[in-house]
């Protein structure tokens, strides 16, 4: 019996569409090509994940039409499902409120470049769902990697991510419209999602440090690329 749904948001990797602030100074194709080995290892760490903590695997999918080609790489048991709606917000508030219609009680969402999002965010976004209508593991840069919602959380989804996303104070624009709602939320510690080329540091920074094991084909894309930033060296 399923315990909730973890779901990721993804992108087909197509070069000027993926990992758009890493051009320059990655050439777009790079940046793609580096973007498919990051949903690679997330799509094999969520389906581990999923199954530890008893959730129901689904693959949200940007375009629509991309759904069958996204399909084909994720492994089983993903459910793959358009993401609907006129921008990142709405599509959010959308596959938590459908998910919620079909009787799941409890909705983690997350991004498909935060390669270390591991067991231990996961099991402590799930954890504080016991007295906080939402859990949030914050960005390095503002945003946050993950999210996860309560039944009550859910039913008030769309006025949760009604913001602009992408931009430095969207973890705090998502509290205050939480809080607004009299809802309770829950910071985690916070990790780092891979937008720009800067931040390729603080995955060598990871690696050095053991933290990195669930991205293995990001990592060699990179070693073998030589994409790191010279502070890895």
């Amino acid at each position: 019996m399923s315990n909730g749904a973890l779901v990721v948001f993804a992108k087909a990797p197509r070069p000027g569409e993926v990992k758009t602030r890493m051009s320059p100074p990655l050439e777009p194709e790079v940046a793609a090509a580096l973007y498919a080995c990051l949903l690679d290892d997330c799509l094999e760490q969520s389906a581990r994940l999923a199954e530890q903590f008893g959730l129901e695997p689904v693959l949200a999918v940007h375009p629509a039409p991309a759904c069958a080609q996204l399909a084909r790489c994720a492994p089983l048991p993903f459910r793959v499902i358009p993401q609907r709606g006129a921008d990142l917000g709405a599509r959010m508030a959308t596959a938590a409120l459908e998910l919620a219609a079909g009787g799941i009680a409890r909705v983690v969402l997350r991004g498909s470049d935060s390669p270390v999002l591991d067991a231990g965010i996961v099991g402590a976004a799930l954890a504080a769902l016991s007295d906080h209508a939402l859990s949030i593991c914050p960005d390095l840069d503002g945003g946050y990697n993950l999210v996860a919602l309560s039944n009550a959380a859910v039913a008030h989804a769309a006025k949760i991510f009604d913001h602009p996303m992408s931009h430095a104070s969207v973890l705090e624009a998502t509290k205050e419209n939480a809080e607004n709602l009299g809802l309770r939320v829950a910071c985690l510690e916070p990790s780092f999602d891979l937008d720009t080329a800067s931040d390729l540091t603080h995955l060598a920074r990871a690696r050095r440090e053991g933290r990195a094991l669930s991205c293995p084909r990001t990592l060699a894309f990179l070693d073998e690329s030589g994409l790191w930033p010279s502070a890895h060296d």
